[in-house]
Formats: C-alpha cells, sequence, structure tokens
C-alpha cells in the first residue's frame, strides 16, 4: 500500500465547513438564533487559514525534498523517518 502524507490543509477546510454545517443545524431547530451574514467572515477566515496550512506543508516538503536531493549529490543516504510526522530536523 502507498505510503500517504496527511493532508492539513484538507483537514482545516473540512473541520470549518463541518462547523458551519453544525452551527446552521442547530440553528434550523430554533435553539440558536442568530444572523446568517457571521458565516461570510468566518468562512473567509478559514479559506485564509487553509492557505496558509498549505502554503507551510508545501515549503516544508519543499525544504525535505532538497535535502535529500544534497545528500544525493553527495552519495549519502536519506531516510524519510518513516511514518506520517514532519518534525523537521532531529534535535539532540
Amino acid at each position: 500500500m502507498a505510503k500517504r502524507r496527511t493532508d492539513w490543509g484538507s483537514l482545516v477546510a473540512g473541520l470549518l465547513f463541518l462547523g458551519l454545517a453544525v452551527a446552521f443545524v442547530v440553528r434550523g431547530t430554533g435553539e440558536w438564533e442568530f444572523g446568517v451574514w457571521w458565516a461570510v467572515p468566518v468562512v473567509l477566515a478559514g479559506l485564509v487559514l487553509t492557505g496558509v496550512v498549505r502554503a507551510v506543508q508545501r515549503s516544508r516538503a519543499r525544504a525535505r525534498e532538497r535535502a535529500r536531493d544534497r545528500a544525493e549529490a553527495a552519495g549519502t543516504a536519506v531516510s524519510d523517518g518513516g511514518g506520517d510526522r514532519d518534525d523537521g530536523p532531529p534535535r539532540g
């Protein structure tokens, strides 16, 4: 089975829209009354947060790729570290 990395941007966007769906369901029951216009800035802020998360994830992946390329050019083996963690360089 192919190993896949976690897409944190999709996770953030999914949680955002799941939270909005729950808010509108609760609003529909009459238990919670609020104006619908608050959803627009929440969606915009959530999408900006999603973009930031994806940009950070992409830059970390590029840094890993550059390190792997440098190591291959130097003739040393580089371990991906296994798993799905992305903690950066080892701390010792």
